[in-house]
């Protein structure tokens, strides 16, 4: 039976679309305040600005043989333990009954600042699949309980500074070839950065999946939004949620 993808198409288009919206009003707020906002910390904190991909997600689960899951985004209800750590809070929890089937952390990272805050989600992406892979691998979710599903998306705006090269310093020890400048080309930007981050992630098998998608801040109106690859797109995400739920829901007595 073929994986239905929903209308993950048009569903992504309208999650972006709330996503600046969401951030616009936020900074409106802000303003109107009349207190000041280092670096637009209100618009990124102010609200889930991510929230708006959670009827794609659930449509996927629901639609794909696990019609009675549930999709947990409130706080309270998407701790699970870690291994290094007592707990953590991630974004998304899939749950059938007293199954984990999917745990999934959405990003979002806009400019002006893209430097420390990159090395930041990769601190935390890379922290947290460590941590829950090994709290599987301990029993921590059932001692027969499948392997859930892991995803890390990142939404990033598509801008001048996120697409400009950066250069990398290396005062005792050069730096891995592919952060590197080549005769042939120039060390790569913060999206190429995050495209090649979410690669090594899913090689190291930290995700199963982990996509990156940009759009610029007009797609408020527009929803216009683009993937850099097709290994971390969009379509790979979803399908990869679809085919885990299908999996698991053919395995059920």
């Amino acid at each position: 039976m073929p994986l239905n993808l929903c209308k993950y198409k048009t569903q992504t288009s309208e999650a972006i679309k709330f996503f600046w919206r969401s951030r616009e009003k936020a900074s409106q707020k802000q303003a109107k305040s009349g207190k000041a906002d280092a670096g637009a910390r209100g618009a990124v904190t102010a609200g889930k600005n991510m929230d708006d991909f959670l009827p794609l997600i659930t449509d996927i689960v629901k639609k794909n043989g696990l019609p009675n899951a549930t999709v947990h985004i409130k706080k309270g209800v998407t701790v699970l333990p870690g291994y290094f750590r007592p707990t953590k809070t991630w974004d998304v929890v899939v749950m059938d009954g007293s199954t984990l089937i999917a745990v999934l952390e959405l990003k979002s990272h806009v400019g002006p600042s893209f430097g420390n805050n990159f090395n930041n989600r990769c601190e935390e992406a890379l922290g947290s699949g460590i941590d829950i892979i090994t709290a599987y691998r301990e029993g921590a979710f059932g001692k027969d309980a499948p392997k859930p599903f892991l995803g890390w998306l990142i939404h990033v705006e598509d801008c001048p500074k996120s697409n400009k090269s950066v250069a990398v310093k290396e005062p005792h020890f050069p730096v891995m070839k592919v952060f590197k400048k080549t005769p042939k080309s120039p060390p790569p930007s913060y999206v190429e950065r995050y495209e090649i981050f979410c690669r090594k992630m899913m090689k190291e098998q930290l995700y199963d999946s982990a996509a990156l998608i940009l759009s610029e801040r007009s797609a408020k109106s527009t929803g216009i939004y683009r993937d850099v690859s097709t290994l971390t797109g969009i379509q790979a995400f979803i399908s990869g949620l679809a085919g885990h739920v299908a999996k698991i829901a053919a395995a059920k007595p």
